[in-house]
């Protein structure tokens, strides 16, 4: 049997700040800037998996809470692991359950060993500990494991930010250790600190001293402004290994994503694409798009002419507006479809102009795109 590919990541370019590059895992390549689509459940909601690789994705991101409350992970491992459940042959990251405990969780208690809560679906009472943590995620059979950490919502005192700092470096030397060797397999720190720059980097340098094989920057895009978390990711960046890839988690809008490439960040996730489509709303680059809206009732415009996807280039906006408005599942699956698509569209444009040395003029003109619309549509 021949040995699995390493894990790695290639640097291919830079242009300033901004890079793009390509990870290796034994079931693909991840191409990166990365979007991954969220799959909560084992399941991108209202798509295919088929539909979401077609789209250009390369990974996806599974559930660490919801899959360990339900189905579980034992009977998930007995079922052969999260790939073959849910159909999707290629990468898929897995986050740690921590921010879910945190922002599901009506009764948790936090301590040295971990976190203590009651599920939110029928209200049992569940222990996380950092091994337990990595325990599922390695049943789960995930590429990229993600630490145990304390995620504290901004704003946020002083004391408390760097209380949940430094328990989560604590826990992040935990989950390396029950990591242990899974040739082909990755788990990334996460460097936590708030809004405080010195707990930043503190955190940052801290984790780069463990050797992981990426790192992520967590407790961002949870009620601070884009211009705080911009900040904070310039602050993480020069104490980050150039040669270890760099994850923002939950992040975000198209504009977030393109600024956040900008000073150097890898790989990102969020659900606002496909719960916007579930509730009417469009990603294009003529910007977003409010299906809702009564002034799309007899507009025979298709979202985007030039889309190579079927659901913006095929279906006029005054069908989308009335399935939005009728509640039809068809219109949820179409506005998703579109949604993915334009965010996979926004990475590839972002990869090919950091190729070229263009990034900044990409963004200028991505932008643009959005803002004319805006002023056409005032």
């Amino acid at each position: 049997m021949t040995d699995p590919v390493p894990f790695g990541f290639t640097l291919l370019a830079q242009d300033g700040t901004a890079r793009t590059g390509e990870i290796a895992t034994p079931r693909g390549t991840i191409r990166t800037p990365a979007f991954m689509p969220v799959g909560t459940a084992a399941t991108v909601k209202a798509m295919y998996p088929g539909q979401v690789h077609e789209l250009g994705a390369d990974v996806v991101l599974g559930n660490t809470y919801h899959l360990m409350l339900r189905p579980g992970p034992e009977r998930m491992a007995r079922l052969g692991g999260l790939h073959r459940f849910m159909n999707w042959d290629r990468p898929i990251l897995t986050d740690s359950g921590g921010f879910q405990v945190m922002s599901l969780s009506a009764l948790r208690k936090i301590d040295e060993q971990g976190v203590t809560f009651r599920s939110h679906i029928d209200g049992t009472a569940h222990h996380m500990s950092p091994e337990r943590s990595i325990e599922i995620q390695g049943l789960l059979g995930s590429d990229i494991q993600m630490q145990l950490d304390e995620c504290v919502r901004l704003p946020a005192d002083h004391a408390a930010i760097e209380k949940a700092m430094h328990l989560s470096l604590r826990w992040a030397e935990r989950c390396r250790v029950a990591f242990g060797e899974q040739p082909g397999r990755a788990m990334f720190g996460i460097v936590q600190g708030g809004d405080v720059p010195a707990l930043r980097v503190e955190s940052a340098r801290a984790l780069t001293n463990l050797d992981l094989k990426g790192y992520a920057v967590g407790g961002l895009a949870v009620g601070e402004p884009q211009e705080v978390m911009f900040a904070m990711i310039e602050t993480v960046e020069p104490h980050l290994p150039q040669a270890k890839p760099r994850y923002l988690m939950g992040v975000g809008t198209p504009d977030d994503i393109l600024g956040a490439v900008a000073r150097g960040i890898d790989m990102f996730d969020c659900v606002m694409p496909t719960r916007a489509g579930r509730h009417g709303l469009a990603y294009t680059r003529h910007g977003r798009v409010n299906l809702r809206n009564a002034r799309h009732a007899e507009d025979t415009a298709p979202l985007d002419e030039a889309s190579t996807c079927p659901a913006a280039r095929d279906y006029s906006k005054a069908y989308l507006h009335h399935l939005v408005r009728s509640n039809e599942i068809l219109g949820m699956m179409l506005l998703t479809w579109n949604n993915l698509a334009y965010y996979q569209d926004l990475m590839k444009g972002a990869r090919a102009a950091i190729r070229e040395g263009r990034y900044a003029d990409y963004c200028a003109a991505t932008r643009e795109g959005w803002a004319r619309a805006e002023r056409a549509a005032a």
